[in-house]
């Protein structure tokens, strides 16, 4: 079946099946609060339960029914298609409800909504879950990107923000007070989502993980037969939950409204930007980078991008000068005859001024994740220059990102439940395509595109191993320990301690441990 008639079939059942089913707690058409239904939706893969209410619908004596609060958008609202699309729209889904919270206890409410009238759920942050995962047909999408808010004590340097904020709203609100913590590169991307993962960019390297900057957190779980409840979530209570969040608090555990951390002074950056037009200085470049930037200053962080046209390094010097960052960087410099850029400034405006925006990058995105361990021999880096020159499109990379320094020194009290801190750098091969805003646009190219990177990332599996949850590996076998390692068994434990009927769950997520 083709993209645009299975698109087309997904949409005509979810939004038909949407229109018949009218739950409690919703309103109808004219702003009613019916009390009763002609059908549920089913869960995927589960029977549909034939126009019949689930048996605790009524809610309990201790959880009386749920109504849905919030910005809500349903199928035949005007908003819904752009509300139902995520940041990748290689996959598209038609949920039966979306719920936008706009404080904590909507999502406690629409939470037990969920599990009173069994609809499949998904939590959903800045919308760039990379498989399409925090979306879902014909279930609820509990979205907290509306939950933006910060508080920044300078004194005790910790800041409380709410998990609707996206990355660039996050360095810009910490920038205002000369104040900063890791986040990842793109600025569109959810701050929490890249957080609960694990979280890495140019700080890394001087600020540890964004995981390792979290402290505490304002989790909703679920709570007796078919309810929800909001709960704190600290190095002093619930110490387990914030081990299990630091790395793998996406989707498996509960629905975080708001997250704590630490955050450290930085007045300036120097940043660098560096060009080698084509290909030709590959194997010199690559060496250089790897051989160098994992064991540099901590306070520099570095990315290598190779794209078919030209490779470039990006640099992020923490409290330094232009003087030293070139020093820094001298022996990748010294390769070829590469363009350099560099600027000096408050982080935030040097952030915000490397953003893309989003209508200018391609539509559609596969990646694959990996780490390394041992530099890349010379057949590996010619791997790398010969799948590129094979590309799909100009926008397809192989991405880099240098660890070290405070990945492998600054692991918080209690632990982190990220386990790839002896990695000498992070790579993904990434392929880009398509059209942003037009359906199916790239269609053409899509399985070429595919099949690229599946190739691509098979040819690497001699010089990689592990795998990033927020950068998911699908088919993957073994994915657990890709992504945990010697972490996975005891997350089982915690998810049974706060999730036992394994309410939170999608294609990758932990299960709760059985005994």
């Amino acid at each position: 079946m083709s993209a645009l008639s299975r698109r087309n079939l997904l949409k005509v059942t979810a939004v038909a099946g949407a229109g018949a089913v009218v739950l409690p707690g919703t309103a109808g058409a004219d702003g009613s609060d019916p009390s009763s239904t002609t059908g549920t939706p089913s869960k995927p893969g589960t029977t549909p339960t034939n126009g019949t209410a689930p048996s605790n619908r009524s809610g309990s004596a201790n959880c009386p029914p749920a109504k849905l609060t919030g910005r809500i958008v349903r199928p035949n609202d005007p908003g819904y298609a752009e509300a139902s699309l995520g940041w990748d729209e290689l996959f598209v889904h038609y949920p039966l409800v979306i719920v936008y919270a706009q404080e904590t206890q909507d999502v406690v409410n629409a939470l037990t909504w969920a599990r009173q009238n069994d609809v499949a759920l998904r939590v959903r942050s800045g919308g760039h879950s990379l498989e399409g995962w925090s979306n879902v047909d014909n279930g609820i999408v509990i979205d907290v990107s509306e939950l933006k808010s910060a508080q920044i004590d300078t004194v005790s340097r910790i800041a409380t923000v709410g998990a609707g904020l996206n990355q660039l709203e996050a360095v810009t609100a910490l920038g205002a007070k000369d104040f900063a913590a890791t986040t990842g590169t793109e600025g569109s991307v959810g701050l929490s989502g890249a957080t609960l993962g694990g979280g890495f960019g140019f700080l890394t390297r001087y600020l540890g993980m964004a995981c390792d900057n979290l402290i505490g957190a304002e989790i909703v779980v679920a709570s007796d037969a078919d309810g929800a409840k909001a709960i704190k979530v600290d190095e002093k209570e619930n110490s387990d939950l914030l081990w299990a969040l630091r790395g793998a608090g996406n989707g498996n555990f509960g629905i975080v409204t708001s997250l704590t951390y630490k955050v450290t002074p930085l007045k300036k950056v120097v940043y660098v930007q560096v060009t080698w037009e084509g290909l030709k200085d590959l194997q010199g470049v690559f060496d250089a980078w790897q051989c160098t930037a994992p064991f540099a200053d901590n306070r520099l962080g570095t990315q290598l991008e190779i794209h078919k046209p030209q490779i470039l390094l990006f640099a992020v010097l923490a409290d330094g000068a232009e003087a030293e960052a070139r020093e820094l960087l001298a022996p990748i410099l010294s390769v070829g005859q590469p363009t350099v850029s560099v600027q000096t400034g408050g982080w935030a405006d040097i952030y915000a001024g490397f953003q893309i925006p989003t209508q200018a990058e391609p539509a559609n995105w596969k990646f694959f994740s990996q780490f390394t361990r041992e530099p890349f021999p010379e057949k590996a880096i010619s791997l790398i220059g010969a799948f590129m020159n094979d590309a799909p499109t100009d926008d397809s990379n192989f991405f880099t990102q240098a660890f070290g320094g405070a990945v492998q020194t600054s692991e918080p009290i209690g632990g982190t439940a990220f386990p790839h801190r002896d990695a000498l750098f992070y790579s993904e091969p990434g392929a880009g395509w398509g059209t942003r805003g037009v359906e199916d646009s790239g269609e053409a190219l899509t399985p070429k595109a595919q099949a690229w990177i599946a190739e691509f990332s098979q040819a690497l599996r001699p010089y990689v191993d592990g795998a990033y949850v927020n950068v998911p590996n699908i088919g993957m076998q073994d994915w657990e320990t890709a992504y945990w390692g010697p972490n996975f068994g005891r997350l089982r434990k915690i998810k049974a301690k706060y999730d036992p009927n394994n309410i939170f769950q999608y294609e990758q997520s932990v299960p709760p441990a059985t005994c």
